[in-house]
């Protein structure tokens, strides 16, 4: 079996982003620590793409910003372009290069991320997502490149850099909010359950419901990986039951523009006949009708606090992994009122 980057940090004591750092010859690292590291390196017959390496000191200070793989969804979400601004306004001040990575797939963006790691083209990149099983992330801690996740680590989390909200208390504020308006039969509708912030707004909504003793209901826990079209069956079939919801969560604001459209289009009428609570407080919850009560996660500060974390641990690669949880809030609006209104 080939002997890996990790192999090398594992004998030399030190991170992967290290020896990788090690290899370029990054002024960063001190004489000390690219001694031990060189000795690890020989000691275990590692060879390093010196090729990378030389071409990786002439385009230092870029960063790569990592977006969700997707045909169209994810460059139409408010979300991940104020995270993009929030991480370029930072990198513009500390005079650092930033670069979008898209693609349809993962195995799109794998490409790119290997042929910039390849060539030397990054200092490390920035993720804009995390979900349960990824490749993509999977690569970049196998490499011993450096990332910086925003959402929760799924796996190697005492290595992982993340900055993130606290998704359990958000969604379990989110849901307590309409019990207090008296409602009992609220329904969690949101994206693909393999994002972890999907799962952790659930989560909390589910124990809004516990510590209010309300029964929790499966069927009105619903999943809409994509964005819905007219007519959607998912949210027909959940506007339609028998027990219809008198409120919903909603995980996020361009998910609760598309419920709107299907209440208006079964005639309901919002917040009387049913109440809604979105998340990302962007432009569009603005501008609905009426405008969305949404959970304010600071999606710019995000982005900042990420590249601000990037940056150190580029100029500064012996801190250890941090992790940073931005706060969040609620911002009222009129699509919630008291149930039975």
């Amino acid at each position: 079996m080939p002997v890996t980057i990790k192999d090398v940090a594992a004998l030399a004591g030190v991170s992967p982003s290290t020896v990788s750092r090690t290899c370029k010859d990054h002024p960063s690292i001190s004489r000390q620590t690219k001694e031990k590291v060189r000795q690890a390196m020989a000691k275990l017959g590692y060879e390093p793409n010196f090729q990378a390496s030389s071409l990786a000191t002439q385009n230092s200070r870029t960063i790569g910003i990592i977006l969700p793989p997707s045909q169209w969804e994810a460059y139409q979400n408010a979300f991940y372009l104020e995270v993009i601004r929030g991480i370029s306004q930072y990198c513009n001040q500390k005079q650092y290069i930033n670069t979008v990575i898209t693609g349809q797939n993962e195995d799109e963006i794998l490409q790119v991320i290997k042929n910039m790691a390849r060539t030397g083209l990054a200092e490390g990149f920035i993720v804009l997502y995390s979900k349960e099983q990824d490749p993509v992330l999977d690569y970049l801690y196998e490499e011993g490149l450096l990332y910086v996740l925003i959402g929760k680590a799924y796996r190697n989390v005492n290595q992982t850099i993340y900055v993130d909200n606290d998704n359990v208390l958000a969604g379990r504020e989110a849901a307590a909010y309409l019990l207090s308006l008296g409602h009992e039969r609220i329904a969690y509708l949101s994206g693909d359950h393999s994002l972890l912030f999907n799962n952790d707004r659930k989560m909390g909504y589910m124990l809004a419901l516990t510590e209010h003793q309300i029964p929790f209901r499966p069927g009105l826990c619903v999943e809409a990986p994509a964005v819905p079209e007219d007519q959607n069956q998912v949210l027909m079939a959940l506007l339609t039951r028998e027990d219809r919801p008198t409120a919903v969560l909603v995980s996020d604001d361009i998910l609760a523009v598309a419920l709107e459209k299907a209440c208006i289009g079964l005639g309901l009428s919002i917040p009387e006949d049913i109440s809604i609570i979105s998340f990302n407080n962007s432009l569009l919850s603005r501008f609905t009708t009426p405008p969305l009560t949404s959970v304010d996660v600071n999606s710019i500060q995000l982005g900042i606090e990420a590249a601000a974390q990037m940056i150190s641990h580029v100029e500064n690669p012996e801190l250890v992994a941090t992790k940073i949880i931005v706060p969040h809030h609620m911002v009222e609006r009129g699509s919630c009122a008291r149930a039975g209104r």
